[in-house]
């Protein structure tokens, strides 16, 4: 079981807490990110079960979450991270990715991994790059039940 933890900046929240997730936020969140828009919120809420969340929280309203996928040695994955429209310029992409990056479950991974359309820039910084041989990658991407 991962480590609880709660970080504070501001009138911020970050927390692992997973009594503090808002599944309805969050689903409202991802069906404007480009990567989600179509998964279906049973998905999303298995997803979230089997994974690390961060919530990210100003008083008790939920306003960012981001979600590591890992076996807690080797790998972690990085997805689903998004911070609501309104409370994007604040600095807290930046500040959730050094809280993510200093879990002390997950500060000792090997390779993280992300996928971005938009934001290498803010990953740079945390020296994400880009794959060295992506020729050696490989995926396989299947349709959510009932898609074409």
């Amino acid at each position: 079981m991962p480590q609880i933890i709660e970080t504070h900046r501001d009138s911020f929240i970050i927390s692992t807490d997973p009594a503090r997730l808002n599944m309805d936020t969050i689903c409202d969140m991802l069906s404007r990110a480009y990567w989600a828009n179509t998964r279906p919120r049973e998905r999303t809420e298995m997803a979230f079960e089997h994974s690390l969340a961060f919530g990210i929280y100003t008083e008790q309203k939920q306003i960012g979450v981001a979600r590591i996928v890992t076996d807690y040695s080797v790998f972690a994955y990085l997805c689903d991270f998004f911070i609501h429209e309104e409370y994007r310029a604040h600095g807290l992409g930046k500040w959730a990715l050094e809280t993510i990056l200093n879990h002390p479950d997950l500060k000792h991974i090997r390779r993280w991994m992300l996928v971005t359309d938009d934001a290498h820039g803010l990953y740079r910084q945390f020296d994400f790059e880009l794959i060295s041989e992506p020729e050696k990658w490989m995926q396989r991407i299947r349709p959510f039940h009932g898609e074409a």
